[in-house]
């Protein structure tokens, strides 16, 4: 098989739902060798949840993949729940779920808020990382919630004219608030539509070129409330980062190694906070890919992440 495709479609062996705090349930699987290397596959959004899909970057004769789906998203339960829902309730999850499987350290694997969420993992717990392969990095700071929320004008004006004007007149001066109003609304017929909206904004922005799979992707329901709701909440608190930042925060990982697969034109997470991270973190290595977007499926992008996987077995 070539190195730059993905790994043939693969079930998983084992899945399980675990009990948290909160009422949470969280949906869990082990793909791959059961012996293999572990490595975590954290996903996107907040809220987006993971798919069969991503099961296939990791080659089955070599790695332990273990792939969750986020409080309130995908098959975790509640769905869309924003009940103590927060970046330190799943940086503590995750650990919940290394200790359940008797994980002593792994490789970490994310894309987009996947590499926050990675990041802010490893610098709370250091010892229990071997490694992380981050795509699409997302600092998680105003000015890049900002560029979410108007800035991909510049580029996508009619995503965004379509994304503002679902909203009435008179709202749209606060399309973050406006948006959240209808998301947490318990009536799925206000709920419904704003999480569609929301979410095919993002889909129509997330690749180099128009693609109709990745824009259907994010406007099916079920995806759609996990990731417009829980999106929402988060940016609406700042992503619950830590005072400073990631950036502040990065001697943590001094000692861990980093593969960074940048898309040179990715209008969701621009390249900017890829080299920015890369510049704050001399034990990564940035792969910037120039001719793709946001989206982890595009043909360079996955190849760069394939090669960064094979580049880090020896960590484990």
């Amino acid at each position: 098989m070539p190195r730059g495709d993905l790994f043939p479609e693969i079930g998983p062996f084992e899945t399980g739902y675990l009990p948290l705090e909160d009422g949470h349930v969280m949906y869990w699987e082990q793909v791959g060798n059961p012996h293999g290397k572990p490595v975590l596959f954290l996903h996107g959004g907040p809220g987006a949840g993971a798919g069969a899909v991503h099961r296939r970057f990791f080659d089955p004769a070599i790695w332990r993949a273990v792939i969750f789906d986020q409080r309130g998203a995908g098959r975790s339960k509640p769905l869309g729940s924003l009940t103590a829902n927060t970046t330190p309730h799943l940086i503590a999850d995750i650990e919940t779920l290394r200790e359940f499987l008797g994980i002593e350290r792994w490789l970490l694997f994310g894309g987009s808020w996947g590499s926050t969420l990675a990041l802010a993992y490893a610098q709370a717990h250091p010892d229990a990382v071997a490694g992380a392969v981050l795509r699409g990095i997302f600092l998680g700071r105003a000015t890049e919630v900002e560029w979410f929320l108007h800035g991909m004008a510049r580029v996508f004006p009619d995503a965004h004219a379509a994304f503002a004007q679902f909203l009435p007149e008179a709202e749209r001066g606060d399309l973050l608030g406006s948006y959240l109003r209808r998301l947490t609304d318990p009536d799925p017929l206000v709920h419904g539509p704003a999480a569609r909206s929301w979410s095919l904004y993002e889909g129509s922005c997330s690749t180099l070129l128009p693609s109709y799979e990745a824009v259907s992707s994010f406007a099916q329901d079920r995806s759609a409330i996990g990731l417009a709701r829980i999106e929402a909440h988060y940016f609406a608190h700042d992503l619950f980062l830590p005072a400073g930042g990631l950036l502040a925060h990065m001697a943590a990982l001094r000692s861990i190694h980093g593969e960074i697969v940048q898309g040179r034109y990715d209008m969701i997470c621009p390249a900017q906070s890829a080299f920015e991270l890369a510049a704050a973190w001399p034990a990564a290595r940035l792969t910037l890919v120039p001719d793709a977007g946001h989206s982890a499926l595009e043909p360079g992008v996955r190849t760069a992440l394939i090669a960064a996987l094979e580049r880090c077995r020896h960590l484990l």
